[in-house]
């Protein structure tokens, strides 16, 4: 099923659109990233979640380079526990081909504890199919 989007947010480094034909969030990040555009677009995503009144969220960070190994650290610790509280059940996080990138998701994953059920692909295609049998 193809996505059938409407964007709600659009900044240097993320754009964040509304899926009607899946009912989630798509985040298509884009551009070096850094910590503080990480941090930014993060929060946006949790205040559009509510919005929304989305429990599933598509993160793509195919078009990504660039390492925000803090941003990471506080996306285990701080931001996910608050997107589960927003009632995100679902995320789907799909690797940049670069390899620092990949690190710094690796990084906020593996650490967190929020009762989110994330996983990460290689590709949008796969991601996409994980998320609608969620």
């Amino acid at each position: 099923m193809p996505m059938a989007l409407h964007t709600l947010y659009d900044a240097p480094t993320l754009t964040i659109s509304y899926d009607y034909a899946n009912d989630w969030l798509y985040l298509d990040w884009h551009g070096a990233l850094d910590d503080e555009s990480v941090m930014t677009g993060a929060l946006k995503l949790l205040e559009l979640l509510k919005q929304q009144n989305c429990s599933k969220v598509l993160n793509d960070n195919t078009r990504i380079t660039g390492l925000w190994a803090d941003a990471a650290k506080w996306g285990s610790d701080v931001f996910f526990p608050m997107l589960y509280e927003a009632g995100c059940r679902y995320f789907s996080w799909v690797y940049s081909p670069e390899r620092y990138s990949q690190l710094s998701a690796q990084l906020a994953v593996q650490h967190t504890t929020a009762g989110i059920t994330i996983m990460t692909f290689q590709s949008l295609d796969t991601a996409t199919e994980w998320l609608q049998r969620m």
